[in-house]
């Protein structure tokens, strides 16, 4: 039992390994992550436990449509969706469309890697640092399908809900998401 977690966590890791070689956006994406708090002033990243995550952004019940993105900045294929997930937000926000990006980074990185990477990325979308340690209870929350690896996303309205443990190219999550439309 005590194995469980190392073998979450192992999962996750290699799932975020690509043989690919990164492309110059990639690595742009990478560059440069140290800048001065003063800097990041047009948004602050909230950091919550799972029970307030859950409460905030998994169990809306309006007539919103969410998608819910779990990813890291160490996670390549993360990392090469996102724009994807941001395109998203951007061309459905009059269709009542929210986003969040669930980071799963370490808290300690909130500083040093998670708002520098927002701020060089210039991410637009609502982005939540998940501190919770306790993955063995609040992955099979999320979904009983999901085996802990990102990316991950939730697309939901009311209590139509899908859950995908994939990467996404904007085409693919666009035809997801007009499910809920």
């Amino acid at each position: 039992m005590k194995l469980l977690p190392l073998i979450l966590f192992v999962l996750m890791f290699q799932s975020c390994l690509d043989k690919k070689s990164e492309t110059t956006s990639e690595v742009a994406m990478k560059e440069d992550l140290s800048i001065n708090k003063e800097d990041f002033n047009s948004k602050k990243v909230v950091s919550l436990n799972f029970e307030e995550l859950e409460r905030q952004y998994l169990q809306k019940k309006n007539d919103s449509i969410y998608v819910i993105n779990f990813w890291a900045t160490w996670c390549k294929p993360c990392i090469k969706e996102l724009p994807a997930f941001e395109k998203l937000a951007s061309d459905y926000s009059d269709k009542n469309v929210k986003l969040v990006l669930v980071s799963l980074d370490f808290p300690d990185k909130l500083e040093s890697q998670v708002i520098p990477f927002i701020k060089k990325n210039n991410i637009q979308s609502e982005v939540v640092l998940l501190d919770d340690s306790d993955a063995n209870s609040w992955i099979p929350k999320v979904s009983p399908q999901w085996s802990g690896a990102i990316p991950a996303t939730i697309i939901y309205k009311k209590d139509n809900r899908k859950f995908y443990e994939q990467s996404f190219t904007f085409e693919e999550l666009e035809a997801e998401l007009k499910t809920f439309l």
